[in-house]
């Protein structure tokens, strides 16, 4: 398939945390303590992640949310910027940033707590953040920040011709308003059996599965599934987020393109511990890139 030289430019909306990330041999069960075999802190959050995965896929990008005014706040900024993201939108709050409590076992499993500081305080959008979603491609968002915020922001871009992706994680009930505004919805597979019925307005949906690799359905009742590259795995910490930003990079060159792309560039983030750290780059993707 001929290769397009296009780039998409992409608002992404979402939240930004450090991640405190350890690793053991295995995870403790409830009231039990065991020993860690590493820690390292990491820039990340859903919308971070997944900024970041847009930009390295071949996007240009715009990132919208908050930091706090904590010891974390310089290198979260930092990260983005060294990456090529927009940070324009990027504000700052009195208070701490968000963290993720991240436990990785041996086998490369993960357990997460997410604590969202400054990402629950964008709350509301300004002129500038409006004008940045009218003004893209697409917008790219999740669920780790207020949810009225998310909303407003897709109402916005269904109404200037913006392409509204949704990442619905953490996963919760959502208003039929919103659903109604959303082009694509990338779910992981538990994601989708909990969504269920919810997810049936959706034009497009693509449905994560692990090892497996993904599936689409559009809107003329197309059908397509893309086995996920084997690859020696280290941690799934950010694969969902890598694929979810690549999708969104490689979207304007169609569906079966954009699957093959993001596929790719989510097995290969699992061969690296780490969320942000783990991303790969449009070359390393495309050097990886099964023959669709």
């Amino acid at each position: 398939m001929a290769e397009k030289t296009d780039v998409a430019s992409i608002a992404v909306l979402g939240s930004i945390n450090m991640d405190l990330v350890t690793t053991t041999d295995r995870r403790p069960v409830p009231g039990e303590t065991v020993l860690g075999t590493g820690f390292a802190m990491v820039p990340g959050g859903k919308g971070s992640n997944q900024a970041i995965a847009a930009r390295r896929a071949g996007g240009a990008v715009q990132f919208l949310g908050a930091v706090g005014d904590d010891v974390f706040a310089d290198e979260l900024r930092r990260v983005l910027t060294d990456s090529g993201v927009g940070v324009e939108r990027l504000r700052t709050v009195d208070g701490p940033s968000g963290v993720a409590a991240i436990v990785v076992d041996g086998g490369g499993e993960n357990s997460i707590i997410v604590v969202g500081g400054a990402n629950a305080r964008m709350t509301e959008l300004t002129d500038a953040d409006l004008a940045a979603i009218a003004g893209a491609d697409i917008l790219l968002c999740q669920l780790e920040i207020p949810l009225d915020t998310v909303a407003a922001a897709a109402r916005h871009a269904r109404a200037n011709g913006t392409t509204v992706v949704l990442n619905p994680s953490p996963t919760q009930d959502l208003p039929a308003e919103l659903w109604a505004n959303i082009d694509v919805a990338v779910v992981n597979s538990g994601e989708a059996e909990q969504l269920g019925s919810a997810l049936d307005p959706v034009a497009h949906l693509v449905v994560t599965r692990g090892a497996d690799g993904a599936t689409y359905r559009g809107p003329d009742g197309k059908e397509l599934s893309q086995p996920s590259p084997r690859v020696d795995v280290i941690d799934t910490t950010g694969a969902g987020d890598t694929f979810t930003g690549a999708l969104a990079a490689a979207w304007h060159r169609g569906p079966e393109y954009a699957l093959n792309w993001a596929g790719t560039a989510g097995a290969l983030a699992t061969t690296k511990l780490g969320a942000s750290s783990s991303i790969p780059t449009a070359d390393e993707i495309r050097t990886a890139l099964p023959a669709n």
